[in-house]
């Protein structure tokens, strides 16, 4: 029974389909605890409270899991606005969510996708 347990845990584990997000923490201190809400296919999936530093971005990252591969929707809620991204699996699989702060007041959240991991 055990060993069984061990295979059907390796075989989830290597069969699992997962988008690899990476939030950066801004540097821009009025972003400092700003709730970001994270929709994967208008399914809530994850709140980030992003950590505003003065020195160099940091990073959060969380895997979201998906059913398969194909095109996804990926949005980000920050405040009372919605971003919406389409992303491909398996050719957009590391993703980077920006927050940024406009001169005018209104924020932005930006997003650069690749098919390998980024560098730190």
């Amino acid at each position: 029974m055990k060993k069984l347990l061990i295979v059907l845990i390796v075989l989830c584990t290597v069969s699992c389909k997962k988008y690899v997000v990476s939030f950066e923490q801004p540097t821009n201190m009025k972003l400092d605890n700003l709730k970001l809400e994270v929709f994967l296919d208008k399914e809530k999936l994850k709140e980030i409270n992003l950590k505003a530093t003065e020195a160099l971005p940091t990073y959060e990252t969380i895997g979201l899991s998906i059913s398969g591969e194909g095109k996804h929707l990926l949005q980000i809620k920050a405040k009372d606005t919605t971003f919406s991204f389409d992303v491909k699996y398996p050719g957009e699989k590391f993703i980077r969510i920006i927050t940024n702060l406009k001169t005018n007041g209104k924020i932005h959240v930006g997003i650069l996708k690749q098919n390998y991991k980024f560098k730190s």
